[in-house]
């Protein structure tokens, strides 16, 4: 487990996320405020140490995800799903873009009676609001097991900013995070 995560588990409460590829979601929430830590990986699926070719089959039914690792006292679990309904569309089944694919789904995985019924209450006002013209379809569950991806998905967009994929697809999410939230960047990415 990370250093970071074992040092201060006690006060830490735990996010389990997808919103398409695990590399977008991960570079929004490394820099903000109150988040000690994000882990891309699997979980949902029935294929016990899934790989990332496995999943990429789209047979094993993991859904790619970050783990995240924050201070409640400094960033709440609803602002965390408030950001994530900003930075995907939770209204398209099983992609993003031009990913496709059950491992691209929009997910919520929650680790409590309370996570569970903060993720109801924002989808529900969500489509009160009519924020999307489409209906989520966001899959809010309990959390499965969870499994870490392999070390060279971990980082990766701090890895390669300018490989392809991360200027076209995960720039223009990190992009709208930064103009929407401001307030929630933590100063060392400002």
């Amino acid at each position: 487990m990370n250093e970071i995560i074992e040092k201060n588990l006690p006060t830490l409460e735990r996010a389990t996320l997808g919103g398409g590829c695990f590399w977008c979601l991960e570079a929004v929430y490394q820099q903000i405020t109150g988040v000690s830590a994000v882990v891309s990986g699997y979980a949902g699926g029935a294929l016990p140490n899934p790989d990332y070719e496995s999943i990429c089959t789209g047979t094993t039914g993991h859904a790619e995800i970050v783990d995240i690792y924050f201070d409640p006292t400094l960033i709440t679990y609803r602002d965390l799903l408030e950001i994530l309904f900003v930075i995907h569309d939770p209204t398209t089944l099983n992609y993003q873009g031009n990913d496709h694919g059950t491992q691209y789904r929009s997910v919520i995985f929650t680790h409590n009676d309370v996570q569970s019924n903060i993720a109801y209450e924002v989808v529900q006002e969500l489509q009160d609001a009519k924020i999307y013209s489409n209906p989520i379809v966001t899959q809010i569950d309990v959390a499965p097991v969870i499994y870490p991806a392999e070390d060279y998905h971990q980082n990766y967009y701090r890895q390669h900013p300018g490989q392809g994929y991360c200027m076209a697809v995960v720039a223009p999410k990190l992009a709208k995070f930064r103009t929407k939230f401001q307030s929630r960047i933590a100063p060392a990415f400002r």
